[in-house]
């Protein structure tokens, strides 16, 4: 399978540019979900694609962009951000600008990473703290150690959780939402291995600047 990638921008908290760029560059598309294009636009960053119903987006006389509205108010600018990367087939996206704004759109946007993390090989929310997506039901990957993790039970209960390389291990365990979770772990092996049976797990992995 070929891979695509593409990078979509929201109107959350505008990222650094430098981290935003490096992405952008190993992309395909580079999609401005609505009022994304205004931070595009300051951070001198031109999009392929802007699309959303535009109720934020700022028009210019010289834009370059191939503009898209969609007025469908059953779906909010991300998933229409979304469902045009995979009209392009694109298999990896990260997504930039999801958080940091009013809470229910950041309730919204996880949502939606649960929605369409299924038809993407990678689904990823990047800022400036990290980088948070959805575990399969089993993940290895190599980190420095130290690095600050956590795990967070996405929909009710996420049961038979093992974790390997974690300062804080988990041992065929549960998390649950209000119950209990796995915030602020930590690495203690360049190796981490999760694995968990049934439910919905997110990993935040906190960026080099966050670890304590």
């Amino acid at each position: 399978m070929t891979e695509i990638r593409a990078v979509i921008l929201c109107d959350g908290r505008k990222p650094p540019k430098k981290q935003i760029t490096a992405s952008v560059a190993q992309a395909v598309y580079f999609i401005a979900a609505d009022g994304g294009a205004n931070s595009a636009r300051e951070l001198n960053l031109e999009p392929d694609f802007i699309i959303g119903d535009l109720d934020s987006y700022k028009p210019v006389q010289d834009e370059t962009s191939t503009v898209i509205r969609d007025s469908d108010q059953e779906t909010n600018d991300l998933e229409k951000a979304l469902s045009l990367a995979l009209r392009k087939g694109v298999t990896h996206t990260r997504i930039f600008g999801a958080f940091g704004r009013r809470p229910d759109h950041t309730l919204k946007n996880i949502s939606v990473l649960k929605q369409y993390n299924h038809h993407f090989t990678e689904l990823k929310f990047i800022d400036n703290f990290g980088e948070l997506f959805l575990l399969p039901k089993s993940y290895t990957a190599l980190l420095p150690v130290g690095t600050m993790v956590s795990l967070i039970p996405l929909t009710g209960c996420v049961d038979g959780i093992t974790t390997y390389g974690l300062k804080y291990p988990l041992h065929g365990e549960s998390l649950e939402m209000g119950v209990r979770d796995g915030t602020s772990n930590e690495t203690v092996d360049e190796k981490i291995v999760i694995t968990y049976e049934k439910g919905d797990l997110l990993l935040f992995i906190a960026s080099k600047t966050e670890n304590r």
